[in-house]
């Protein structure tokens, strides 16, 4: 068991890497190009998250998160120093002895399996950690494609939380899945 996630791991077909400010280009560049993907489902998909220095703060951010030990969150690219085609993360904030996996994926790249090996991988990264008895994977029960991936992965439905909506294509239906 380990205290904390390797910062690189391999999947097929690419390699989650922890990110790092001098990521923030290319994960802008990412977020630009799917903004219209993104917007429906995530609240952060906006105009100013697709900006170069935004996304240098969020990774500023990340790097401290890491160190603090909160969240885990990787820059999924083809290749070390490919363009990224998502981020996928290790939240620790579902409550004592859990963690969340969290994800989006680059337009170009959605259903092609990145979203399902990155969610795998970090499954696999997250059941390793000492702490963690749970693991979690929150969607909205609209976001078919989003739900399919905790399914393929074997995590059960545990409970279906009714909120506000927090995108403009969220039901207010929040799935809540887990393994372990």
């Amino acid at each position: 068991m380990s205290v904390v996630p390797p910062e690189a791991i391999e999947v097929p077909d690419g390699v989650l890497s922890r990110v790092r400010e001098a990521d923030g280009e290319r994960i802008a560049l990412a977020v630009r190009a799917s903004l219209d993907h993104l917007r429906p489902w995530m609240p952060w998909a906006t105009e100013a998250a697709a900006q170069v220095e935004a996304q240098r703060v969020r990774c500023r951010e990340a790097e401290d998160l890491w160190e603090r030990g909160s969240a885990y969150i990787y820059a999924l690219r083809q290749s070390h120093e490919g363009s990224v085609i998502g981020t996928f993360g290790l939240h620790r904030r579902v409550g004592p002895g859990a963690i969340e996996v969290g994800y989006w994926v680059h337009v170009d790249f959605a259903g092609r399996g990145y979203a399902t090996a990155g969610a795998a991988a970090l499954t696999q990264a997250g059941s390793a950690l000492a702490d963690v008895e749970r693991l979690e994977i929150h969607t909205d029960e609209a976001n078919v494609m989003s739900a399919a991936i905790p399914r393929r992965l074997g995590y059960r439905l545990d409970r279906v939380e009714i909120r506000p909506p927090e995108a403009p294509a969220e039901s207010g239906r929040l799935q809540i899945w887990i393994s372990g």
